[in-house]
């Protein structure tokens, strides 16, 4: 026998058909619509199966099948719109046909095994060219489809032989068993596929925002450089001219040398905070970090603030993690701080900071009594330049900065209400 005598043979149409038809007789005798086989060829184009066939898992169902059903030969047979590829075999050489000179595509959407005793005995393969002696000498033939998770069929699991033979309907599930087992191993490996691509792209992405990270922070460094230089002669000379006594002596000289020297300081702060932002979340020092120190630093730098406004701060013990000390101190700087300024005259801040335990991981977070913050604004208050209350100084950068810091230290950051009925800002970190 030929190496195609794998039960690739054409069926025979039915009346009034074309020849070439790749549509499945109905019970009625009519042909269905082939879009199944435009959803087939997608189907098989998507698995890759076809440029790199073959494998020692498909090989071994496929032996598998040949002696489950106590035959020589078994092919898996994929049907494209105008082919037959045989992509894995037992007792033949793998091969390719046309689709009309393949005994399964006759049969490609019966969705129960079929077995044929003799095929030349069989209305729909006596007239095929491996039946009749033309190519081959097909007698007992079987098959199993082959059915996607979609509901698509790409081609059928087949045993046959010379011999004539029976099959009971024990080993017939069990091809259809086996045939089930094939199409997993090609989901397997297009999933496989599908995740090493997305790991890849993953990788990449990666790759570039770290590099863009690099960048920006160098480019926020060396545009807060060029600024802070210029801006620092100009701070200088507004103190020195406001001292001139002819600035001194004149109420509108010297409002206006204040009004210059308060904005000079307010852009000095901006530069400080852009280059805060871009360089939080890169590099970061690692080391056991006590947050009650941090907090106590924090606290001790916003004293004016806190006694100024006379706020209330209470606060319970913070746990010791790893981290980056430095920017988790940016973290907590900027929450207490907001909680201060967000709570506006003439009620009272009063900030409660607290942590808790998880499983895996420590919550911490910096509560106020202040207006809160509807739910629907929450998340884009972390997006860069985005500002909570207009009416309060700054630029929008802090929980920006924050969250680049949180997210570096493989935490997550978010809103929520308090239990003063304000804004509660909580992060979390491992440990």
């Amino acid at each position: 026998m030929s190496s195609l005598e794998s039960g690739q043979s054409a069926r025979v149409p039915p009346p009034a058909a074309s020849p070439a038809s790749s549509a499945a007789p109905t019970s009625a005798g009519i042909e269905s619509a082939p879009t199944l086989v435009v959803d087939s060829d997608a189907q098989i184009a998507e698995y890759g199966v076809l440029e790199q066939p073959g494998g020692l898992d498909l090989q071994a169902l496929v032996e598998l099948a040949a002696l489950v059903c106590d035959v020589p030969n078994a092919a898996i047979n994929l049907i494209t719109s105008t082919n037959q590829h045989q992509v894995a075999t037992a007792g033949i050489d793998p091969s390719v046909c046309a689709r009309e000179d393949s005994m399964c595509a006759a049969v490609l959407d019966d969705p129960v095994p079929v077995v044929v005793p003799d095929a030349s005995r069989d209305e729909r393969f006596q007239q095929n060219p491996f039946v009749t002696g033309a190519l081959g000498a097909v007698r007992f033939y079987a098959s199993a489809p082959l059915v996607t998770p979609a509901g698509v069929t790409i081609g059928r699991l087949c045993v046959f032989d010379v011999q004539s033979h029976e099959l009971t309907a024990e080993r017939a599930d069990v091809l259809s068993i086996v045939a089930a087992r094939v199409v997993d191993v090609l989901e397997l490996r297009l999933r496989t596929r599908q995740l090493e691509q997305s790991l890849a792209e993953l990788t990449r992405t990666r790759d570039e925002l770290h590099r863009s990270n690099e960048l920006l922070s160098l480019f926020a460094g060396q545009v807060s450089h060029d600024l802070r230089s210029p801006l620092t002669a100009v701070l200088a000379n507004t103190e020195m001219l406001s001292d001139e006594p002819a600035v001194r002596d004149d109420p509108e000289l010297l409002q206006l040398a204040g009004a210059t020297m308060a904005a000079g300081q307010r852009m000095a702060g901006m530069i400080d905070t852009i280059l805060s932002y871009a360089r939080s979340g890169g590099a970061l020092e690692s080391s056991d970090v006590d947050l009650d120190r941090v907090l106590d630093e924090v606290l001790s730098d916003l004293a004016p603030v806190v006694s100024e406004r006379q706020a209330v701060v209470r606060r319970s013990h913070l746990p010791a993690v790893r981290g980056d000390a430095r920017q988790l101190y940016s973290v907590l700087l900027n929450l207490v701080s907001n909680a201060l300024k967000f709570t506006p005259p003439p009620t009272r801040p009063e900030i409660v900071i607290a942590a808790d335990h998880g499983s895996d991981e420590w919550t911490v977070a910096v509560g106020d009594n202040g207006r809160g913050i509807p739910a629907e604004r929450r998340e884009s208050l972390f997006e860069l330049y985005s500002r909570g209350d207009q009416a309060a100084d700054g630029w929008g950068i802090g929980l920006a900065t924050a969250r680049r810091i949180v997210e570096a230290h493989g935490g997550r950051i978010g809103i929520r209400d308090s239990a003063a009925r304000g804004a509660e800002v909580w992060f979390t970190l491992p440990g």
